[in-house]
């Protein structure tokens, strides 16, 4: 039974740079977490990462001229560290379309590195306001301060929120004087949105200019 204990012990902090660098990836990005075989399958690869840069960091040790083995802990932190650093660029590269911008350019791909279509739309328009139009016909316009992940769960946190008026144009609404205007701030959920609109501000002046 103690045998078992130690192989246990053992094969848990082999793979602790892969759960430490699995949990940061997921609390960085928008990505849902996978199946469990899924979820093994990343732990393994960041366990995998992390331990051969760690290794590599060793070897590099002793060429240098450190006669002395690493003691334990060095063997368990300098592995999670290389894991964590991996993970926060795989995380960059996800959150910023790094990888799919260049395989996109060369004609690998028309996908992109965002977790869904409407994570992306958000992501590449950053500087836009946004038209949320309600299952009941509502229209609110305002900044997205905080925005949903995925499109079936979470809340959008709406600034410089207004309620559009239905008898006036478009462009009207938009034009208004900011000053006779009455701000807010309000708590939509995702479920009350039929669909999304956005507004790009500064080629919506040019172009009543």
């Amino acid at each position: 039974m103690s045998w078992a204990s130690s192989e246990i012990v053992s094969v848990f902090v082999f793979l602790l740079p892969g759960f430490v660098a699995a949990a940061v990836f997921y609390s960085l990005s928008s990505y849902p977490k996978p199946n469990e075989f899924g979820q093994v399958v990343q732990v393994l690869v960041f366990t995998m990462v992390g331990q051969i840069i760690a290794l590599s960091v060793q070897q590099l040790t002793i060429l240098l001229g450190a006669s002395r083995p690493w003691p334990t802990t060095l063997e368990i932190i300098v592995p999670t560290i290389s894991a964590v650093m991996f993970a926060l660029i795989v995380v960059y590269a996800s959150n910023n379309d790094t990888l799919h911008r260049l395989f996109r350019r060369l004609r690998f791909t028309r996908e992109t590195s965002y977790s869904s279509e409407w994570y992306s739309s958000f992501a590449e328009n950053p500087n836009c306001y946004i038209v949320l139009h309600l299952k009941d016909r509502r229209r609110l316009y305002g900044w997205p301060e905080e925005w949903p992940s995925r499109p079936e769960q979470g809340h959008f946190r709406i600034i410089e929120g207004e309620w559009l008026d239905a008898d006036a144009s478009d462009a009207q609404n938009y034009s208004q004087d900011n000053n006779k205007r009455e701000f807010f701030v309000i708590i939509v959920s995702v479920e009350d949105v039929k669909m999304v609109e956005f507004i790009d501000m500064e080629n919506l002046t040019e172009t009543m200019e």
